[in-house]
C-alpha cells in the first residue's frame, strides 16, 4: 500500500511537468521506493520531456536564490546609504541654523560696517581682530573645549569663531574699498547720512560681503565638523568618528561626500542670490 501512494504521488507529479517535484528529496525516496515498472517508464519519459536531471534544477535554484540574495543586500545597501546621507544633510543643516552661524554673519556685518565708518573703533579693534584672524582656528579648538566642556556650548564658540571673522574682514574691506568719487556724488546731491550707507556703501561693497559668506559658510563646515571630532556629541563629524572606530570605512565615506556636495550647493544658492541681490556684480565677473 505504501508503495502504490508513492507512485500515485509520483503520477501526479509527472502529470503538472514539475520540475520542483523532480528535483525534491521526496521524490527521489519516492522514485528509489518504487519498482513498478509503468512507473519506472513515466519518470524517464518526463526526464526526457524535461530535458533537466534533477542536480541541474538544484543547481539552477541555488544561483536563482544566491542572485536573489545579492539583490537584496544591494537594495538594502543603497536605502542605507540614502537615509544615512539625509541624516548627515539633516544633521549639518540643523547645527548650521542653530548653532548661532546666522548671528555670527549678522554680527560680522555689523562689526565690519561700524570699523569703516568710525575711525576710533578701527583703531581700537582691528588690530585685535586681526591677530585672532591670523592665527589658526585649529588650533583654538582643543583650548576652547577645555574651556567651555564637551557640550553644545563649546560647538556654538568654535562656530562663531569660524564664521564671524570672514564675515567682518571681508565686509570692512568692502566699505574701504568704496570709490570715493560715489560718495562725493552722493553728498553733491545732499544725500544723508543713511542715505549714503543705503544707496551707495552698502551696494557698492555688496561683492565683498557675499564673498564673506561664502567663506564664512565653508569656514563653518569645517568648524562644525572640528567640534564634533573633538566633542562627539552628535552630528555629521561623530558620524565620521563612529564610523571610522568600527572600520567601515565605505559608510565613513558617506558624510565626507555628503560634505562636499553640501558645499558645493550652498555656493551655487549663494551664487544665484547674488545675481537676484546685485546683478551688476554678476555680470561684472562674466566679463
Amino acid at each position: 500500500m505504501a508503495t502504490r501512494s508513492r507512485c500515485s504521488a509520483i503520477r501526479s507529479a509527472l502529470r503538472g511537468n514539475s520540475r520542483a517535484h523532480l528535483a525534491s528529496a521526496s521524490y527521489r525516496q519516492a522514485q528509489s521506493a518504487c519498482t513498478e515498472r509503468g512507473c519506472v517508464t513515466a519518470i524517464e519519459r518526463a526526464r526526457g520531456e524535461l530535458a533537466v536531471e534533477p542536480d541541474d534544477v538544484s543547481s539552477e535554484q541555488a544561483r536563482a536564490v544566491q542572485v536573489a540574495a545579492t539583490r537584496k543586500h544591494r537594495r538594502h545597501l543603497i536605502h542605507f546609504v540614502i537615509r544615512l546621507a539625509s541624516l548627515a544633510i539633516a544633521l549639518t543643516l540643523w547645527e548650521i541654523a542653530a548653532w548661532n552661524v546666522e548671528f555670527a554673519v549678522v554680527l560680522g556685518v555689523a562689526i565690519g560696517l561700524l570699523l569703516a565708518r568710525f575711525w576710533v573703533l578701527d583703531v581700537a579693534l582691528t588690530v585685535y581682530i586681526t591677530f585672532l584672524y591670523s592665527i589658526p582656528s585649529v588650533a583654538l579648538v582643543p583650548l576652547i573645549v577645555l574651556w567651555a566642556g564637551f557640550d553644545t556650548t563649546a560647538k556654538v564658540i568654535i562656530l562663531f569663531l569660524f564664521a564671524f571673522f570672514p564675515m567682518a574682514i571681508n565686509t570692512y574691506q568692502g566699505v574701504k574699498s568704496v570709490d570715493p568719487k560715489l560718495l562725493e556724488v552722493g553728498r553733491a546731491f545732499r544725500c544723508s547720512e543713511g542715505q549714503l550707507w543705503w544707496n551707495i556703501v552698502l551696494p557698492a561693497s555688496l561683492p565683498f560681503i557675499v564673498t564673506g559668506l561664502r567663506l564664512a559658510l565653508g569656514r563653518g563646515l569645517i568648524g562644525m565638523v572640528l567640534a564634533d571630532l573633538y566633542t562627539a556629541i552628535s552630528g555629521i563629524g561623530y558620524l565620521i568618528v563612529r564610523t571610522a572606530s568600527t572600520y567601515q570605512v565605505d559608510k565613513m565615506f558617506v558624510p565626507i561626500v555628503t560634505l562636499g556636495i553640501l558645499g558645493v550647493t550652498l555656493t551655487a544658492l549663494l551664487r544665484l542670490a547674488e545675481k537676484y541681490v546685485a546683478p551688476w556684480t554678476a555680470a561684472s565677473q562674466e566679463d
